[in-house]
């Protein structure tokens, strides 16, 4: 593959801290600058990678710390994000997804994560593993 044909990629570590998730998307906001986005594909990829982010604090290592994994990858007009931890996993992946459901002990999540990250990207993949994490890979074409 030549080099003009290989994807970009962008890897980070962040700690899982609440505070961490806005810089996660500015970082992704960014690099995905170089495909000319619209302010409104921005917004989209930004309020996707906040939720995916947020899950794995809130959900994944439960507020008890740990590293999210981000990996952001431009291929032509196409921006791939993937959002890891390696936290409590998701047993019922089917059912995390659907619209109001949380494990939230205290009720101050809506449980509508993956919705909006459904809504916002083209396709949402979400791989788990009980007691070893979650991946959430996101995949959205950048029209700009």
């Amino acid at each position: 593959m030549s080099e003009q044909n290989k994807p970009e990629i962008l890897k980070m570590e962040v700690e899982a801290l609440s505070k961490n998730e806005e810089f996660a998307r500015v970082a992704v906001a960014v690099f995905m600058a170089r495909l000319n986005p619209t302010i409104e594909e921005v917004d989209d990829v930004k309020t996707a990678v906040s939720e995916a982010v947020t899950n794995a604090v809130i959900h994944g290592y439960q507020g008890n710390g740990g590293i999210i994994y981000l990996e952001v990858g431009v291929d032509h007009q196409d921006i791939i994000i993937t959002i890891k931890d390696t936290g409590i996993g998701i047993p019922d992946i089917k059912l995390a997804m659907e619209p109001m459901y949380t494990t939230d002990p205290d009720g101050a999540r809506s449980g509508m994560g993956f919705s909006f990250m459904e809504a916002f990207m083209d396709e949402v993949e979400v791989i788990s593993t009980p007691d070893e994490g979650t991946a959430v890979t996101m995949k959205k074409k950048i029209n700009g």
